[in-house]
């Protein structure tokens, strides 16, 4: 496979370098410490909830410790372990976010530009006044959540997109939607002249040091693939549709996940972009904010929360209001650089999985909450929160 033959990464290299010098920093936890503090929360969270299997990493200075729970298969009683795929279901933006990035540094496109400029189709048609950055920032004016039912491949929805008309103006409202980062990442394979599956999983999938995640799971991977399951205990896996790909098309596991936090926690050099670090400093551009929307600022598709922050304030941000309904919102008279002392999260749902990742980069703590079944997102928002926060206080008790 093409993935197994590239060059190892500047940036694999720098998150491998991490792993060897932060080693020892990260022992003022312990292994042990981590595994106590997550079974505290996570174990009563499965049996509330019922869930068949779950898989939590932590990453603390680089160190990552791996907690697996329960089944990837009822049918079958296969244990979870760090190597079975997941659905990411919306955490799948940040990559599509992380490739227009870095499509951007290397020339392709501009975020500033019109949509309509990268997909000649939507020209003369409210594209015209809606950028890419738009797009990734959930401000388009009003794209719908889904792509609707009746629309069954590229075409329709291009001929139904250039009667849309956005009830607000670009950069007024946040409304979340899968449109919206669907179209982005098609604008930006179109200027990669390859499909968005191809540019994932032969570019950048590659680049991360990723081996393990997916779009199209291979047929010989296919053992590793958990079975999801409805809030009611249906088996199910997700359906690909128009735009799945781009907005919620990953399959990961937690020994990927968590490197990917890792390297999105790495501190980027100021200054001139390095040829060979255009990777690194496009995972870190995606950490920009652009708009404050309710509770959180929001970044190209990432939103960050200043830390400390009170766990009301990150329910609120991450709250079924602010995925459903529009948020009216502040552009930033100038986009907020990267920042350390912030609290970093994506939540992601299929119809049978769950997922959560966040990080602090100032804390150089991260972690990832998988499971294979759908329960609510402030339940899985709370339990990162509470483990982060123990291990926190753990960690300044300890160098105390």
């Amino acid at each position: 496979m093409l993935r197994n033959t590239l060059k190892t990464s500047p940036l694999l290299f720098l998150f491998l370098l991490a792993l060897a010098v932060d080693n020892a920093a990260a022992d003022r936890l312990g292994e042990p410490v981590v595994r106590e503090t997550v079974d505290k929360i996570i174990r009563p969270l499965m049996q509330a909830h019922n869930l068949p299997g779950m898989a939590v990493a932590v990453a603390i200075d680089g160190k990552s410790t791996f907690c697996n729970y329960g089944v990837a298969s009822r049918e079958t009683g296969q244990p979870i372990t760090n190597e079975t795929l997941f659905e990411l279901g919306s955490i799948s933006k940040t990559f599509t976010a992380t490739l227009a990035a870095y499509a951007q540094l290397n020339g392709d496109l501009s975020l500033s530009e019109s949509v309509s400029k990268y997909l000649p189709s939507l020209r003369g048609s409210s594209f015209d006044k809606i950028s890419l950055l738009h797009l990734g920032t959930h401000t388009s004016g009003g794209l719908p959540l889904q792509v609707p039912e009746n629309i069954k491949n590229t075409d329709q929805l291009m001929e139904y997109l250039k009667h849309w008309h956005p009830p607000y103006a670009a950069g007024t409202y946040r409304m979340y939607s899968n449109v919206g980062i669907g179209l982005l990442g098609m604008a930006t394979a179109e200027r990669m002249h390859r499909s968005f599956e191809d540019a994932m999983e032969r570019t950048l999938l590659p680049a991360l040091g990723l081996t393990q995640s997916y779009i199209n799971v291979p047929t010989d991977q296919m053992p590793r693939y958990a079975q999801g399951y409805t809030a009611d205990d249906k088996p199910i896996r997700v359906s690909p549709g128009v735009l799945a790909s781009e907005a919620y098309g990953i399959k990961s596991c937690s020994s990927d996940m968590i490197r990917f936090l890792i390297a999105n926690m790495q501190p980027t050099p100021l200054g001139s972009v390095e040829k060979d670090d255009k990777l690194h400093h496009a995972i870190t551009d995606t950490h920009t904010g652009y708009f404050r929307a309710g509770e959180m600022t929001q970044d190209l598709i990432w939103e960050q929360y200043p830390f400390p922050v009170e766990l009301k304030r990150l329910l609120a941000g991450n709250s079924s209001t602010m995925i459903n309904e529009a948020t009216a919102v502040t552009q930033l008279s100038k986009p907020l650089p990267p920042q350390a002392n912030v609290l970093i999260n994506k939540t992601g749902s299929t119809n049978g999985f769950a997922a959560y990742v966040a990080f602090i980069p100032a804390k150089q703590m991260g972690i990832v909450i998988l499971a294979n079944k759908r329960y609510d997102i402030d339940q899985r928002v709370t339990a990162a929160y509470e483990i982060l926060t123990q291990l926190d206080l753990r960690s300044s008790s300890t160098n105390n």
